[in-house]
């Protein structure tokens, strides 16, 4: 008799994990519910997490340790990935220190060609053409390492302001493409944090 109470009990081990897996799930469903709906995880160990700049924008805050300056990094990454890497998307990253921008980059997500032309201070360069909306202009960006390329301010004011943007690049396995869909930006944001305002773009 009392065996068959024993049966008819209910295994409280077995309700705790299913409890405790039904959490998790909720947390991760809600954590990936988040991320979706435009933060991303940073990683920079001294950054938060992204929250949503606007369209595909995503905006980073950090402080400097020693300085205490505020920090903010925006970063729009491409439509498409490059051929040498399908794993890791190109970006293009804004950084700006106590409202001012200090520097504006774009990453292939793939190893760089060689540069092919020195700077005035004799810095390396790459030549490259740049799309944006229904403009394009060849621009000679300085070739950081061979992993990224600084671009001018111009071109990010272009960028900022448009609706499409493109960048041809020559990298290790030959010249491809990539492309962004920068609108949607709040550009009150970017004025606040980087002092950088839209520039509409020329016809060559």
């Amino acid at each position: 008799m009392n065996a068959l109470r024993s049966s008819r009990k209910p295994n409280l081990t077995a309700l705790a994990a299913q409890a405790v897996l039904a959490c998790l799930t909720l947390v991760c469903v809600s954590a990936i519910s988040a991320f979706a709906q435009g933060g991303a995880m940073t990683p920079y160990p001294d950054e938060k997490d992204g929250v949503s700049a606007g369209g595909k924008w995503t905006e980073f805050q950090s402080e400097d340790k020693m300085t205490g300056a505020k920090k903010v990094r925006f970063e729009l990454l491409s439509d498409n990935y490059l051929k040498e890497d399908p794993e890791y998307k190109p970006r293009v990253e804004l950084f700006c220190s106590n409202g001012k921008m200090t520097l504006a980059d774009f990453n292939p997500g793939t190893r760089l060609g060689g540069p092919d032309h020195p700077g005035f201070w004799g810095q390396p360069k790459m030549e490259v053409m740049v799309r944006i909306d229904d403009t394009h202009h060849y621009q000679g960006w300085n070739w950081v390492r061979g992993h990224f390329l600084s671009m001018d301010k111009g071109t990010t004011r272009g960028l900022i302001g448009a609706q499409v943007f493109k960048v041809e690049v020559r990298t290790r396995g030959g010249r491809e493409i990539a492309e962004f869909s920068p609108a949607g930006l709040n550009l009150d944001r970017v004025r606040q944090a980087c002092d950088l305002t839209p520039k509409k773009s020329s016809k060559d």
